[in-house]
């Protein structure tokens, strides 16, 4: 809950003060050298011959000045050496604080003309300290300035990585990174180059910010009694009688004081009698630039009074005299003028990636609520619909909002739910139900859907009041198609309930009998079939095919990159249809066997195209007796379109690409599988392909804090990948991977990217389980099995169990460890929670 809140500040901050610190960063980097390039700009003005005779004491130079001026001079500051111009500084006029100032030549006294530039580097500083609206702007400069210091806390509290010892998970940047995931990366790993240097400026720059904090760093710092004050409110200039100077007893006091290594001295005159002049000197041996020496001498007499020498001050006020030389780097030498100025420049860097993940952020959210539908509030659920869905994949939870929004266009009320969240009391409630269900493998209930099996399948309701219908999701492969499907049928039966048509069986999806589903829905309620009743295929590129397991045993296995035509929208846990294609030698080999002639141009989809190339998409049946003697057109008609083929999708939309692990699988014959083989082989680099988004919402990450267990094989993943990259970016590190696969040499896939995080402590446990790396093999669920201490403590914290890959064999045994170690009852309470999701195939 805390980091929660420390994040929800950090970007609330960032979005209020990130531009004016980037306006305060931009316009401090262009000040920090306003000397050199003003020199550069102006080197008719601010460079000087220099003379063998050395400048002029200030006895010579004060009375040329003020001839030269007709002003008071009350102040000088010179280099004793050196071709800089010195500057001269006059008496404010009545009811001013400052007078104006001049540049002359310390060598002749003469008075140079006015610098180009000056004009600028002054707006510089005014919109550094003060944005240029003088008090107002100071607070919000102030304010800004003790917001980058909780940045720099916070930023520090929110990225600290599980390897704090390992320099690379401070430091380094992945650049294999894209979209929000490089933003972020960047984000992080800049600030911390640059922590220490905000620091610094911050704590500094504070102290011109608030008397409080200047005056409690004096107390803490200082160790003369009453301390030091300096940098606050300047009183106006004190009214009196004008003193009298003996300006070369002045002089000859620096002298004795300073010594032969005097190099630059600021001398201010008293502006009133009785007020000793004051001098900040420093010499050759200077610690830096701003390591003054303070002397006081009698104006008339030269006679030194308080004289502090910055080398024999206490280390705290050393540093309440180089606050300034802090603040802009010059303490540490040229190098830490150069890092001060670079970091500053880097400013506006963390308030446009801070904004980017914002408004990436603000943009999930509302891609997320548009997802779920654009339904209205509904009416007493009674006099509405009651739609239930079961689904393993997501495309029957798809089919149900679709639905929703069929019914609720023809002004039905209508609510969707979970079959796994319909209750007793909703049941007797309803008058009118739809029912989207699919069938997870070989009649099992979905595991979303299993609680409602356990708990109300074998409960007697008396449901006569109530009218149905249902759609039924299946793959005829197998032996009980439909199968969880005609139990609800059944139990919907037995309890009275009233069977508005027959049940709609869909095979893969089949387009005809989704049709068939709106438009009984639609005689019967008037709601009119919906014209794209789901999204259709889109035309993407296949940018990218990268093998990940060179040399494996196993089959190859690439990780692949594709990019859409149009902006699309998907979440981590979403899937990817892809409908294949025959390689154009299956298809001509199949053209031949039937005699048919390839070239004939037939229509397909409304477009135009020869029969081979239309032929690409269907199923190529070996019986061909029912195609005899039919035209090109009526043979491409009968044939069934291909399937399309489904896979986890492991990135997220901020990567700027869509990426897939795909193993390529081959048939007994060595033919290539039809999908992997299409992703792998047959789409050529650059290539296009069709291919649509589809929601799995099941296999969503949760949208809290809470752990994660994330458990998979091989090409499983994919869809982990993607959940760790949502967590990553939303900032939860809770995060347990457990992944198996053949030899760690050749089959750890993305092996740096999960070392990475790892390291950072973005993954929190990484367990791996390489099966043929010893004699006696090794798979994820013993992993599990050994972790189950940690298993039950992470449970106990409020953890969700993720599982991705291959149904026969690990998704089978993870979930018999689980049973084992948690025993099935608690097992059946976290599918009931969602706490327990899959995504096998």
């Amino acid at each position: 809950m805390f980091k929660k809140i420390v994040f929800q500040l950090h970007w609330l901050f960032g979005v209020t003060a990130g531009l004016v610190l980037a306006l305060m960063g931009v316009t401090g980097a262009a000040y920090s050298f306003q000397d050199e390039l003003m020199r550069a700009l102006n080197p008719d003005v601010l460079r000087v011959e220099v003379r063998d005779s050395g400048v002029l004491s200030p006895a010579v130079l004060v009375p040329k000045l003020e001839a030269a001026s007709q002003q008071r001079v009350i102040g000088l500051w010179l280099e004793v050496e050196g071709d800089r111009a010195a500057r001269v500084f006059f008496a404010p006029p009545p009811g001013e604080r400052r007078g104006p100032s001049r540049y002359f030549n310390a060598y002749s006294g003469e008075l140079l003309g006015e610098p180009r530039g000056q004009g600028f580097f002054d707006l510089m500083l005014k919109l550094h300290r003060f944005l240029a609206m003088g008090d107002y702007g100071k607070q919000v400069t102030a304010a800004s300035t003790l917001i980058l210091l909780f940045f720099c806390l916070s930023g520090l509290y929110l990225r600290w990585p599980r390897q704090a010892s390992s320099w690379r998970a401070w430091l380094t940047l992945d650049w294999a990174r894209k979209g929000r995931s490089f933003n972020w990366d960047l984000h992080a790993v800049a600030g911390t180059w640059c922590l220490a240097l905000y620091l610094l400026a911050a704590l500094t720059g504070l102290y011109w910010s608030y008397d409080w904090y200047r005056e409690g760093a004096t107390t803490l710092l200082s160790a003369e009694p009453g301390g030091q004050q300096r940098g606050g409110k300047r009183a106006p200039p004190p009214a009196g009688e004008l003193p009298s100077v003996n300006y070369q007893a002045v002089w000859d006091g620096l002298q004795r004081a300073a010594g032969s290594q005097l190099s630059s001295y600021n001398l201010r005159f008293p502006t009133v009698a009785g007020q000793p002049a004051t001098v900040f000197y420093l010499r050759d041996d200077a610690a830096h630039e701003r390591a003054f020496n303070q002397l006081e001498l009698d104006p008339l007499s030269g006679a030194p009074g308080r004289h502090k020498r910055y080398e024999q001050q206490a280390f705290g006020d050393q540093l309440l005299t180089s606050v300034y030389a802090l603040h802009v780097g010059s303490y540490f030498g040229l190098i830490g003028r150069i890092l001060m100025m670079l970091a500053s420049l880097a400013m506006p860097l963390f308030a446009i990636t801070g904004w980017l993940l914002y408004l990436d952020r603000r943009r999930k959210k509302r891609a997320m609520l548009k997802a779920r539908g654009a339904l209205q509030p509904n009416a007493s659920q009674d006099a509405g619909w009651l739609i239930g869905f079961a689904s393993q994949s997501g495309f029957a939870e798809q089919l149900a909002w679709q639905t929703a929004g069929q019914l609720q266009a023809a002004g039905l009320a209508v609510s969707v739910q979970p079959l796994g969240k319909v209750t007793e009391p909703m049941l007797r409630q309803t008058h009118n139900a739809l029912f989207v269900v699919s069938t997870f493998g070989d009649g099992e209930a979905p595991d979303s859907a299993r609680g409602f099996e356990r708990q109300l399948l074998g409960q007697a309701l008396g449901l006569e009041h109530l009218r149905y219908a249902m759609l039924a999701l299946g793959d005829r492969q197998y032996q009980h198609f439909c199968g969880f499907a005609q139990r609800v049928q059944g139990w919907l039966a037995q309890q009275g309930a009233q069977s508005l048509f027959e049940p709609v069986q869909v095979d893969a999806a089949n387009a005809a009998a989704l049709a068939s589903w709106q438009r009984q829905l639609g005689e019967l309620t008037g709601a009119q079939p919906l014209q794209q009743s789901e999204k259709a295929h889109g035309l993407w590129t296949l940018t990218r095919r990268e093998l990940l397991n060179p040399g494996s045993q196993g089959a190859p296995t690439y990780l692949l990159g594709l990019r859409a035509e149009r902006v699309c929208e998907w979440a981590a846990g979403d899937i990817l249809e892809v409908p294949p294609r025959h390689a154009d030698a299956r298809v001509q080999a199949w053209l031949q066997a039937h005699g048919l002639d390839g070239s004939q141009i037939v229509s397909l989809n409304g477009l135009t195209q020869p029969l081979h190339q239309a032929l690409c998409g269907k199923q190529l049946p070996e019986q061909f007796s029912h195609l005899v003697g039919l035209h090109a057109q009526a043979v491409l008609d009968a044939l069934v379109p291909l399937a399309a083929r489904e896979y986890s999708i492991a990135s997220l939309p901020s990567d700027d690409e869509l990426e897939l692990i795909v193993r390529q699988e081959r048939h007994a014959d060595g033919s290539l599988g039809l999908g992997s083989g299409w992703l792998t082989e047959g789409v050529t680099l650059p290539g296009q392909l069709l291919a649509r988004v589809r929601r799995n919402s099941s296999f969503h990450a949760p949208d809290d804090a809470r752990p994660v267990i994330l458990i998979g094989n091989g090409t499983g993943l994919a869809g982990l990948r993607s959940l760790l990259k949502a967590r990553i970016v939303a900032g939860h590190t809770d995060n347990w991977l457990l992944f198996g696969e053949r030899n760690a040499a050749h089959d750890f896939y993305c092996r740096a990217e999960l070392q990475n995080w790892l390291v950072n402590g973005e993954l929190a446990r990484l367990d791996l389980a390489f099966s043929r790396d010893q004699a006696a093999k090794v798979y994820v669920q013993d992993r599990l099995r050994e972790s189950a201490e940690t298993l039950r403590e992470w449970l106990a914290r409020g953890a969700s169990i993720y599982v991705c890959g291959s149904l026969e064999g690990m998704a089978g045994g993870v979930d018999q460890v689980l049973r084992e170690v948690l025993g099935a009852e608690r097992v059946e309470s976290l599918i009931d929670e969602g706490r327990y999701r899959r995504d096998v195939y």
